[in-house]
């Protein structure tokens, strides 16, 4: 069964002039065993080295090690999940956009896709992939731009930028760390003006994408807490996210014909 993060203890983050402030982001659901949060497993088979879920609206981090897979499970549906990319051994290495984009010459991100680090070295590619096309163009909502395209009204909601900035705290990075980043499970589509749109979700309850490690990365994921448009169909809900160790090539095959085998001779 997937574990959870709970509680509403505050985090303290770092300020620029050496202080802390204690962010109010949500770190934690609680549900039921059996809820629609169990819903979902790996797209990878192998050795399930963490299982979480995420509260709407909450931020998660993780590093995941070279050769581990990590699935992302959109439990309720078009619920769009920000997510950026880090070399855990130096941070400063982290996901580019131009990069990834450049070299596979698509706007938008498919299995197959290398996602690829300011030093245009691999740092996951996406292995398997429920949802037609991936966003990475895109951005992330906060609140000085909630504001400005919906109002004074909404300049409470905090947004994906407040949720990456919370958990880079936890990990010791800052505002100058927070790059343009990837959006499971969000529908960009590209018009033939090239202008974007921020439109329905193409995703489902339970659909999945899993991208494996190609060295150890840090991944941080803000599960959206946009209210303003439909990224997230105007309600946010859970995401589960699970790491494999994947099993060796040929084990899992084996292990399948074994079962098959020992049915038939029953």
């Amino acid at each position: 069964m997937a574990t959870t993060r709970t509680g509403t203890t505050p985090v303290s983050c770092p300020t620029a002039a050496g202080g802390t402030v204690a962010s109010t982001v949500p770190v934690g659901a609680v549900h039921a065993e059996g809820s629609p949060l169990d819903w979902g497993a790996s797209l990878v088979e192998g050795k399930v080295v963490l299982d979480e879920t995420v509260a709407p609206n909450a931020p998660w981090s993780a590093v995941v090690r070279t050769g581990h897979v990590l699935t992302i499970v959109d439990v309720g549906g078009n619920q769009s999940a920000d997510c950026l990319l880090y070399n855990a051994d130096d941070p400063e290495e982290r996901y580019s956009v131009p990069d990834t984009l450049a070299w596979q010459g698509n706007a938008y991100v498919r299995t197959g896709t290398v996602l690829r680090s300011s030093e245009g070295r691999p740092l996951m590619t996406v292995v398997a992939n429920e949802v037609d096309r991936q966003d990475t163009i895109g951005g992330a909502c906060g609140k000085e731009s909630n504001t400005l395209r919906y109002g004074h009204h909404v300049m409470f909601q905090h947004g994906c930028r407040e949720n990456f900035l919370a958990e880079a705290g936890r990990r010791g990075l800052g505002v100058r760390d927070i790059v343009s980043n990837l959006n499971w499970f969000m529908n960009v589509p590209v018009e033939a003006d090239g202008a974007l749109g921020i439109v329905d979700g193409m995703s489902a309850p339970g659909r999945r994408v899993a991208v494996r490690a190609e060295t150890d990365v840090l991944v941080m994921v803000s599960n959206c807490p946009q209210m303003n448009n439909p990224c997230n169909d105007f309600n946010p809900t859970p995401l589960r996210l699970i790491v494999v160790e994947p099993a060796p090539v040929g084990v899992g095959a084996r292990s399948a014909e074994a079962t098959r085998t020992a049915k038939e001779g029953a």
